[in-house]
């Protein structure tokens, strides 16, 4: 696009420094994104730490963020069955990590809240998760970790909670 010149000025471009066009938007391969997220989030689960699946863990962690809650308040905010949540709270309530608490005033329903047992073994994978994932940082280049590290707000403003998404709560 030709720029026009006042009159008595000197013509565009004529040693005039050009005002700076922002590049377009980084063009991101939004399904690169989602393999390589699913793919970490994969690999970061697969160790069996405390002898959890994935499902086990991901409720116990769910408890830990929210709170004593109803069993089917968990279920919703895991998006599993109820049959398939009392088979993972058995699980969890045998190995001491969580314990249905009585609802004052009714005798029908209870809260599962976490145990000391089940915040150390959180604790433990979480830290056991940091490690291994500090040992893969160290396989980049250093320029692959400063573009990972320039990265980081944006994935943790991905990463925030939905507030249309009952797990994110």
């Amino acid at each position: 696009m030709a720029r026009v010149s006042a009159p008595g000025s000197r013509p565009a471009g004529a040693g005039v420094a050009e005002p700076a066009v922002p590049p377009p938007a980084a063009a991101i391969d939004v399904a690169r994104l989602r393999v390589a997220i699913a793919r970490m989030a994969r690999w970061l689960r697969r160790h069996e730490l405390a002898g959890l699946t994935p499902t086990q863990l991901s409720a116990l962690s769910t408890v830990d963020r929210i709170g004593p809650l109803r069993l089917g308040d968990l279920a919703a905010a895991e998006g599993i069955a109820p049959s398939t949540l009392t088979r993972l709270v058995t699980v969890l309530e045998e190995r001491g990590y969580v314990e249905r608490c009585p609802v004052p005033g009714d005798a029908r329903a209870s809260t599962l809240a976490i145990t000391s047992d089940g915040h150390a073994v959180l604790e433990l994978i979480r830290e056991q998760s940091t490690i291994l994932l500090a040992g893969r940082l160290q396989t980049l280049t250093d320029e692959q970790r400063a573009a990972l590290a320039a990265a980081l707000p944006a994935l943790e403003q991905l990463g925030e909670a939905d507030p249309g998404d009952p797990r994110s709560r």
